[in-house]
């Protein structure tokens, strides 16, 4: 009979094909880390502590324009506020009995993907297996950042020129899908295009830091997008 693998073994598992991807996106990440100033020790702890390509690339964005704190650590709440949503939903998932130390460190390791395979197994949640699949995504991202970071102080300026591009395909993957399936994420994406084009030109907006535009921006579109174009959920019978 085969034996039964435990919870952490199979997160560990599951999450090799996701730190393998976490990898390559991170190194493009890495790149971008560089443009910003950060060296290798920053990178790692950035990315450590800051499981989100969306959110982290926001962070470097505005470090990169030499934000204050504040806002820099604003931004990268406001990136990421669907992970809120996302340790909700886990933490329902869970056992009655389970302790808030395990709770606050699966909310630390809730990414897209990592929260997909957790949500997805039947029954109560098991913290070991979220531990299993952390323990491979996360260090593959903050390595990944790490070399790219590496790769950057190393490879000529329009190699490293060319390889900052790879983040913006990555971005263009993530919408498309969504956008092709739903005219309103269409809609609201292409909006997202214009008004960052116009807060870039137009002489009062331009001047507005890019921690402060990208703020501006996110909020404003998620609250026109959630006012006017509601989601309606189906009640699901038990």
């Amino acid at each position: 009979m085969k034996k039964k693998l435990s919870p952490f073994t199979e997160g560990l598992r599951d999450g090799i094909p996701i730190g393998l991807g976490y990898f390559a996106v991170a190194f493009s990440l890495g790149i971008a880390a560089k443009n910003a100033g950060l060296n290798v020790l920053q990178g790692f702890l950035a990315s450590l502590l800051n499981n989100a390509s969306a959110g982290e690339y926001a962070g470097f964005l505005v470090i990169a324009a030499d934000s204050p704190y504040w806002e820099i650590a604003l931004v990268t709440l406001v990136t990421n506020a669907r992970y809120l949503l996302m340790s909700c939903a886990l933490s329902q998932r869970m056992a009655p009995g389970t302790g808030l130390l395990h709770r606050l460190a699966v909310g630390f390791g809730v990414t897209d993907e990592i929260f997909g395979i957790s949500i997805a197994r039947p029954g109560a949640l098991e913290p070991r297996y979220h531990y299993g699949a952390m323990a491979v995504a996360i260090p593959c991202w903050a390595g990944g950042t790490v070399m790219g970071i590496l790769a950057g102080s190393i490879l000529p300026v329009n190699v490293v020129s060319a390889l900052s591009v790879a983040l913006y395909g990555m971005f263009i993957a993530i919408i498309i899908p969504p956008a092709k399936k739903n005219r309103v994420v269409l809609g609201l994406v292409l909006a997202s295009f214009l008004f960052s084009f116009l807060f870039a030109v137009i002489p009062f907006l331009s001047s507005l830091s890019q921690g402060s535009r990208t703020l501006i921006l996110t909020v404003g579109i998620s609250a026109i997008g959630a006012f006017f174009f509601p989601v309606e959920y189906e009640e699901v019978a038990e």
